[in-house]
């Protein structure tokens, strides 16, 4: 299986190293992005790469997985919640502006699926939603779509273009909103997860724009790796 491993210091990120690992040589492209706790070695670490093994030897599917800066975002309560999620924003740029180009420069394939497990799953349909004419499909496992919390409830410009649930139910923009409903949305998650409720909710919401979605409800809590494992398996190739 090829593997590679690069890194640079981000212009969108004010020089910070960032680095992400390749699993795969061709076929679809899967950006993935990591739990709060993670880093750009976490599904390499919990053998995502082995799990999509087949997927990837015959050259389906390439993984992409990325860092964050979590720790100069929204878990840096010592600033602002609004410099937290312009940090938030600067990321995106990044993986917009220096990753997606990468992607495309390393594979040619058009298709690009966004995934990530709890937080990595707000990432995904964050960065999904504010450019979905870049993606084809947004895979949320565990997620929690509303960023509230860590903006301690401050609203601003920032924290809103950083939150789905703020800014999906306020979307009016055709042309934005034809891209969305041209996306391939799941959200897995467990009965038993805390966020479950947001999950149900933000569907509804999508549903309301007309925007399709797959909410799949999972028995029990379902929020570990185990079951991402299964869950990614299931979905990858788009909702059952």
């Amino acid at each position: 299986m090829h593997h590679e491993f690069k890194s640079w210091r981000s212009p969108a990120l004010d020089g910070r190293e960032m680095g992400l690992h390749v699993w795969g040589h061709s076929g679809a492209k899967m950006l993935v992005f990591p739990t709060s706790l993670g880093s750009h070695r976490e599904w390499s670490d919990r053998h995502m790469h082995r799990v999509l093994r087949d997927q990837i030897d015959n050259g389906w599917l390439q993984i992409i997985s990325v860092d964050h800066v979590h720790h100069e975002s929204w878990y840096d309560k010592s600033r602002h919640p609004g410099a937290r999620a312009w940090r938030h924003l600067q990321y995106h740029a990044y993986i917009r502006d220096e990753v997606m180009p990468y992607m495309h420069h390393i594979n040619r394939t058009p298709f690009v699926i966004l995934a990530g497990a709890s937080f990595g799953a707000y990432h995904a349909m964050s960065f999904g939603l504010r450019f979905p004419h870049l993606v084809n499909r947004i895979i949320g496992l565990s997620g929690l779509y509303d960023i509230s919390r860590q903006a301690a409830g401050h609203m601003d410009a920032n924290v809103f273009a950083a939150n789905p649930m703020a800014f999906m139910p306020h979307e009016q923009d055709h042309g934005r909103l034809e891209a969305m409903r041209r996306l391939d949305i799941i959200m897995a998650i467990g009965r038993d997860d805390p966020s479950c409720r947001n999950n149900e909710e933000f569907s509804g919401i999508l549903w309301s724009k007309g925007v399709g979605n797959a909410l799949r409800v999972w028995d029990g809590w379902a929020h570990d790796w185990p079951f991402w494992e299964k869950m990614i398996r299931m979905y990858v190739s788009g909702h059952d």
